[in-house]
């Protein structure tokens, strides 16, 4: 455990944030090898038919991964207080309510399937192998579910590495079962999606039974599973449904925008989704520095420090911008061979379109570093609403271009459309951070 209210702010948060940045970077290893897999042993069809469908597999798993966040904040909170007694009741609830939410979300994924895939204008050469592989991430929420909450708990009490740890474990046979059942057994992208599912129910019970003997206070009873406390389960609502919201919003819009880039046919999707697999690797230090500030500023709003607050943002901030400054330097290097090495693919169409999309795109880097610093600090800190107005004006701006932009300059269009996106819905963000009384009180001094 890491309690983060006592101790340099510096040391503290990267300490915090280099177990979740190895966690990311396993995680993102493995979806690029995952693709890569796809790519060269099932051929540019499926390659195509996986992308065209990742949007929506990540709006489902990114909504339940937000909600557990959320869910998380209360628990850093109690955690932050000293209230071992509600501490595992969050956990408690966090279960019951993920359960809950995961199953409404399969049942209704798996029904709908169909009109969500026509929807999407996933090509018809390539809906049913489509169908195989998102059928299976959805079947497999629970599973999902399950981790999350888990690893976001173990987060909340400052325990980074034995998420890394389990995910290290996973990621391992993640790659093995792809190559077994894509090479060895023929399943074609069903073995992809089944080696996932089956990979992080191995983590799931890994991090339970660890969770379970190392940590006394999270040992939960059957009374911490009932729903009977009305202000924690407020809260957590309140935390979790907005967390996962805001995911669901900025992939929603994403998910509109795929629309269009369907209908540009198989070099474009191929070319996208490279794009997307190495922004994913590119902006892996927002995601990372954002996770930490919620721990961070959840821990330090329940023991009440709230210089430490603001000096943690800065910090944070300051961290990703560097980043950002060496992201562009990458796009502009070797961008080219980052697509070769995603895809397999020498065909100039998409290594082209892929790598003037990072080129483009990594200029403005800095406005999304930002974005996710404070929207997630003010997560932790228990602002919801402007996190959500943000990242619907997010959703709004990418249907609005994917009408747009997109049918007047093709690819071009969706390149433009982050960019624009980043510097509308960083306004409110701004404006609110700044109006916050923890941007103005000095009633305690930094220790």
């Amino acid at each position: 455990m890491k309690d983060l209210t006592k101790g340099r702010p510096s040391v503290l948060i990267l300490t915090f944030a280099l177990p979740i940045f190895l966690a990311n970077l396993l995680q993102l290893t493995y979806s690029l090898a995952d693709t890569r897999i796809v790519g060269t042993f099932l051929g540019d069809n499926a390659l195509a038919a996986v992308g065209a469908t990742t949007t929506l597999s990540n709006l489902i798993v990114q909504f339940l991964m937000g909600m557990c966040n959320g869910f998380a904040i209360i628990s850093a909170q109690c955690f932050g207080a000293k209230d071992m007694d509600r501490l595992r009741r969050s956990l408690g609830n966090s279960l019951v309510l993920g359960l809950l939410a995961a199953v409404v979300l399969t049942i209704g994924g798996l029904v709908f399937l169909q009109p969500i895939l026509r929807f999407l204008n996933v090509p018809e050469n390539l809906l049913n192998t489509a169908t195989q592989y998102v059928s299976v991430i959805i079947a497999g929420l629970v599973v999902t579910l399950l981790y999350d909450v888990l690893a976001a708990t173990l987060r909340a009490i400052g325990d980074t590495v034995t998420p890394l740890i389990v995910l290290a474990v996973s990621v391992v046979l993640n790659i093995g079962g792809d190559l077994l059942l894509i090479v060895v057994l023929h399943m074609g992208v069903l073995g992809a999606a089944v080696a996932t599912v089956l990979s992080q129910l191995i983590a799931v019970v890994v991090c339970a039974v660890y969770l379970w003997e190392k940590y006394e206070i999270l040992r939960i009873r059957v009374d911490d599973l009932k729903l009977q406390d009305a202000g924690m389960l407020r809260n957590m609502l309140s935390s979790g449904l907005s967390m996962g919201f805001m995911s669901s919003l900025v992939n929603i819009g994403t998910l509109t925008l795929q629309t269009s880039i369907n209908k540009l046919g198989q070099n474009i999707i191929i070319a996208h989704t490279a794009a997307r697999k190495i922004s994913e690797i590119f902006m892996i230090m927002f995601s990372v520095f954002g996770q930490t500030m919620a721990t961070y500023c959840g821990q330090n709003l329940g023991a009440g420090k709230i210089e430490r607050i603001r000096r943690g943002i800065l910090l944070a901030t300051g961290y990703t911008c560097i980043w950002c400054t060496l992201n562009i330097v990458t796009a502009y290097t070797i961008g080219d061979w980052l697509v070769w090495l995603v895809t397999g693919s020498e065909n100039p169409e998409v290594v082209y379109n892929a790598t003037l999309y990072l080129k483009v795109d990594t200029l403005f880097y800095y406005v999304t570093a930002v974005i996710c610093i404070v929207r997630n600090a003010m997560q932790g800190l228990g602002e919801r609403i402007v996190p959500l107005i943000s990242s619907s004006l997010e959703m709004i701006g990418k249907i609005v271009i994917a009408a747009t932009l997109v049918p007047m300059f093709g690819y071009l269009g969706v390149i433009a459309a982050e960019p624009i996106v980043w510097f509308i819905m960083i306004i409110p963000l701004l404006i609110k951070i700044l109006r916050m009384p923890v941007w103005k009180q000095k009633n305690l001094t930094v220790s």
